[in-house]
């Protein structure tokens, strides 16, 4: 039993106190936005909000969630993320494998382009040159196709494959199952710590793009849900009935249209994250020990 002395002890109450206080920095914004968002305009304009509502009232949820570009954005984003996410997972996973395989021909020159291609790119204009040469700008393929390899999560998926007993695919071969039998039957259900952690980052990527919806898309019906935000942050927008307010009300009921609106955009990533982070300090580490 390792012995825990003085100075250990105040070390130990030295970083609790010291991870305290960092929580208590990231926390804080998300709660008085969380508080601003469900109180009343004459809360805020007076300064009662602080760590909770004053007034409690749904009027800018209703306000947010009546609006038509919000819901149209909404669901582009859910898509976007959804269809984004499992073709980066499926195409990642066919490519990570044989990538993952020490006999394979060219590996070398492959994983060499892989790295390079994760350092140095073309830019945004030829990117954007290359969506619109393949007619894919104003279409949902723009959002899914150019993002489906993230190089860095490909690196980890091939040093997670790689670290798997390679007598467990020996085995399988002996029976005579095939390398795509022994990718979707073996070695995907006992990555799952790898995968999970891999498809939350990618989620999170496309849950929290705008810049590339606004920049390949030109119609609000393609629109992210965060360009909606973003517009609202800017104050681009002012969401139909706070425009119409006095200039001091006006201003009020922006802060709290602005507030709601985070809340909600938020709040997907916020509820997934609990579900997957068992499965990170695993995915992480086992596919981060081999080169």
């Amino acid at each position: 039993m390792r012995d825990r002395s003085t100075g250990y002890r105040v070390f130990s109450a030295f970083n609790i106190c010291l991870m305290l206080f960092v929580l208590f920095l990231c926390l804080y914004p998300f709660v008085y936005m969380l508080a601003i968002s469900f109180s009343s305009a004459k809360a805020v304009i007076n300064g009662w909000v602080s760590f909770y509502p004053k007034e409690f009232t749904l009027e800018t949820y209703k306000l947010i969630t009546s609006n038509a570009q919000f819901r149209i954005g909404y669901a582009n984003t859910i898509f976007y993320t959804v269809g984004g996410t499992a073709i980066a997972m499926g195409l990642m996973c066919l490519m990570a494998y044989p990538l993952s395989k020490a006999f394979l021909r060219g590996r070398g020159i492959l994983m060499k382009m892989v790295i390079f291609s994760m350092f140095f790119s073309g830019g945004m204009i030829p990117n954007l040159m290359l969506v619109i040469w393949l007619h894919l700008n104003n279409t949902v393929w723009a959002m899914l196709l150019p993002f489906a390899i993230n190089q860095f999560n490909l690196i980890i998926l091939i040093n997670f494959f790689k670290s798997l007993p390679d007598s467990i695919e020996e085995a399988a071969v002996i029976d005579g199952m095939g390398y795509f039998g022994i990718l979707w039957r073996i070695v995907l259900p006992l990555s799952t710590p790898a995968l999970a952690t891999i498809a939350l980052y990618t989620a999170v990527f496309f849950w929290n793009d705008w810049f590339y919806s606004l920049i390949y898309m030109n119609s609000n019906e393609r629109y992210s849900v965060m360009v909606y935000l973003r517009n609202i942050v800017s104050g681009q927008s002012m969401a139909g009935a706070a425009a119409g307010s006095g200039s001091s009300e006006r201003m009020t009921v922006y802060a709290t249209l602005r507030a709601s609106s985070i809340i909600l955009t938020s709040l997907p990533i916020i509820i997934l994250y609990p579900f997957l982070q068992r499965f990170f300090v695993k995915g992480l580490t086992i596919g981060s020990v081999k080169g």
